[in-house]
């Protein structure tokens, strides 16, 4: 039986190991470049940074200030007139609200920088006593304020339609509390329509529509022009409505 036999050479391990050694110093060398090329890269300011640091800095010029909040209510408080006679706006005033209600009270005031007023001496004062009625600003008569009107409810309703208004105090009137505030009212505007001129056509010319057309109903207009009045009836009814005021301008308004 023949017999096989291997030769072992000592050069194939050695040659195996060289080639492992040769790898790895080619893979060292390429991660130091790489290592070389980020740290002198990344990190490193950027040219037009440091040029910027060096360069003289440009400041927008300068804005004049707005005009202060003197000349707002300067213009509006008399000078040289009587201290309690001064508008709300020119005085700051140290209210409180432990006073009886609708009863007199008076309270210590202050004018604002600029407003020159004069006490019942004649002299000019700074500080100086208000008598005031003891009331909030809502409380007061509707004479003494000032509101927002709808024009976009009906005046003409049962029951009445209210609005959400927005008054404001007139100048001269002192009271507790806001000077701004908000109110439930009645619609309450007019449209230019007179009661008189729509009474007249409805007794005059009712029967052709006339008064519903003045009042800026123009189906109900053509309605009686073409019925003759409803045949006198519907035109004796309109005479009747528009005389009590139940029937009135198409968008909602009041009579003159």
């Amino acid at each position: 039986m023949a017999t096989s036999c291997q030769t072992w050479r000592p050069d194939r391990g050695r040659c195996f190991k060289t080639y492992r050694i040769t790898v790895v110093l080619f893979m060292d060398l390429v991660f130091l470049c790489v290592n070389g090329y980020l740290s002198s890269h990344v990190g490193q300011e950027p040219p037009y940074t440091r040029d910027a640091q060096h360069r003289p800095v440009i400041t927008s010029p300068e804005v004049p200030a707005a005009a202060s909040d003197e000349d707002s209510y300067t213009s509006k408080c008399p000078s040289g007139s009587l201290c309690s006679r001064l508008p709300a706006d020119c005085i700051y005033c140290n209210y409180h609200h432990n006073c009886t209600y609708k009863k007199p009270a008076s309270f210590t005031c202050q004018t604002k920088k600029g407003v020159h007023c004069l006490g019942e001496s004649g002299q000019q004062q700074t500080n100086f006593s208000l008598p005031i009625t003891c009331q909030f600003c809502w409380q007061l008569e509707p004479s003494k304020y000032r509101c927002s009107n709808s024009t976009n409810c009906m005046t003409v309703s049962c029951p009445r339609k209210r609005y959400n208004a927005t008054c404001e105090v007139l100048d001269h009137v002192h009271c507790l509390g806001k000077r701004r505030f908000q109110k439930r009212l009645f619609c309450n505007w007019t449209g230019g329509y007179k009661w008189s001129t729509a009474l007249a056509l409805s007794i005059t010319l009712g029967g052709f529509g006339a008064d519903r057309f003045y009042l800026g109903q123009w189906r109900e207009g053509l309605g009686k022009l073409f019925s003759f009045g409803g045949l006198g009836i519907w035109t004796l009814i309109d005479v009747l409505l528009i005389g009590v005021g139940y029937v009135g301008p198409a968008d909602g308004s009041l009579y003159i």
